[in-house]
């Protein structure tokens, strides 16, 4: 896998972490989801805001800006507490291969664009398949199981 990280400035993580406050009491704002998952090094729970991508009924985290520390804790712990702190539900986590992940990319791209653009590795929602190819393994991608 390709390793990028493009690390959120302090501007970003100040309204990353009220949007995250927000969403762990049950307000999304465009599509937002509060998840909780076990640090590496610690094994305490980290929260962090994302956008729940669904597909076919099925539900995805997209790490645009790469390998983010909490795609790593997610891959190193497989498991992951998804919703509001109070009503959250553990679910696992697969990553998903990088054949799989061009179809999710684009409709991440098409859904949340304007929040991401400058942060998918270059790509937009006018990209062709095989630059989301190129891309795709610099973007980690999990679908969320049971």
């Amino acid at each position: 896998m390709s390793m990028r990280y493009d690390a959120p400035g302090t501007g970003a993580r100040l309204v990353n972490d009220v949007i995250r406050r927000l969403a762990e009491r049950g307000i999304s704002i465009a599509g937002t989801t509060a998840v909780r998952v076990r640090g590496r090094a610690t094994g305490r729970l980290r929260s962090v805001v994302v956008n729940l991508l669904t597909v076919d009924g099925r539900d995805y985290l997209v790490s645009p800006r790469g390998d983010t520390q909490w795609a790593r804790n997610v891959r190193a712990a497989g498991e992951i507490e998804v919703g509001p702190a109070r009503r959250s539900r553990r679910r696992r986590a697969v990553e998903v291969g990088d054949d799989a992940k061009p179809e999710l990319l684009q409709r991440y791209l098409d859904r949340w664009y304007w929040e991401v653009k400058g942060h998918m590795g270059g790509l937009t929602p006018a990209s062709t398949r095989d630059e989301m190819r190129a891309v795709a393994p610099s973007i980690p991608v999990f679908e969320i199981v049971g």
